[in-house]
């Protein structure tokens, strides 16, 4: 039998090596600030990279250790050193309640990053908007943006069209669409969307999916089969009383503004705008 003190100092010698290898890893973002020069607040995101990093993670996860503790420790690592190269906050809308949101938010950034929960989307849009370079999160529930005649449905897709605030030039965008690894019981599975200013380097998005704010007279069963029919999904509904109906779609990067207005005027929407919103990445599920 292998002797229990020597598997122990085993142990401690792999913990010694990985918490040399995060001082590493921060000596490196030194030398990157040096760099890049990045003392500016909100600088230092970086979605597309972010996507790629989590995806690695999951694709080579294996043993013992849950893939949902794995994903928490990079998830720290990666805001939290993010964090240290630009200093950001993390504004949540719990107007349908604080602990799923608080849940996420120290999940997915951690307890360095500060967090400041609004009463409304809107707030927290706001609140980004008028940052250095914050970051936004608010929850979203697709089974909400039901056909024609089922309802609205509970939370934010109720009521008011919160995501035309982010429509316009210099106004926050839609970066990323979290938990990025989706599977059952997810221990911060509550799906949300991250905004922020636009990205100082419009490459470093990721356009995987597309997101339109989309008004029209009439939306219909037939409509929302159209949207389907591009591999796309209603993701909220809002129609303020004697106005156009608001809808917030999301659609794969390689469909144009252009592909999806015809697939809604073929389909008797007559939309009268279309603005994009924001983008992310494909989710990787488990």
């Amino acid at each position: 039998m292998e002797d229990l003190a020597a598997l122990r100092a085993e142990i401690d010698r792999i913990d010694a090596e990985m918490h040399a290898l995060l001082i590493q890893r921060g000596g490196i973002i030194d030398r990157l600030i040096a760099v890049k020069g990045t003392s500016a607040s909100g600088s230092a995101f970086r979605p597309g990279r972010e996507a790629a990093m989590m995806r690695r993670v999951a694709e080579r996860h294996r043993g013992l250790l849950p893939l949902d503790t794995v994903e928490g420790i990079w998830r720290v690592i990666i805001a939290t050193f993010t964090y240290v190269q630009a200093p950001f906050s993390v504004h949540a809308d719990i107007s349908a309640g604080d602990p799923a949101m608080r849940d996420s938010a120290r999940f997915h950034f951690g307890f360095t990053v500060p967090y400041r929960p609004h009463p409304t989307c809107a707030a927290v849009i706001e609140a980004v908007a008028a940052s250095r370079g914050d970051l936004g999160i608010f929850r979203f529930d697709p089974r909400a943006a039901q056909a024609p005649g089922k309802g609205r449905g509970k939370g934010p897709s109720k009521g008011e069209a919160w995501w035309e605030g982010l429509i316009g030039e210099g106004r926050p965008k839609v970066i990323a669409r979290l938990p990025f690894i989706e599977r059952p019981a997810h221990p911060a599975g509550t799906p949300v969307f991250v905004v922020a200013k636009p990205l100082d380097d419009p490459a470093a998005a990721q356009r995987d999916w597309v997101l339109w704010a989309v008004r029209c007279a009439a939306w219909t069963e037939e409509a929302e089969r159209a949207v389907q029919g591009l591999y796309g999904e209603v993701v909220a509904r809002g129609r303020p009383k004697g106005e156009a109906e608001r809808l917030l779609l999301a659609v794969p990067g390689g469909v144009g503004a252009r592909q999806l207005a015809d697939a809604l005027d073929g389909a008797g929407a007559a939309a009268s705008s279309f603005d994009e919103t924001g983008s992310h990445a494909a989710r990787f599920r488990v």
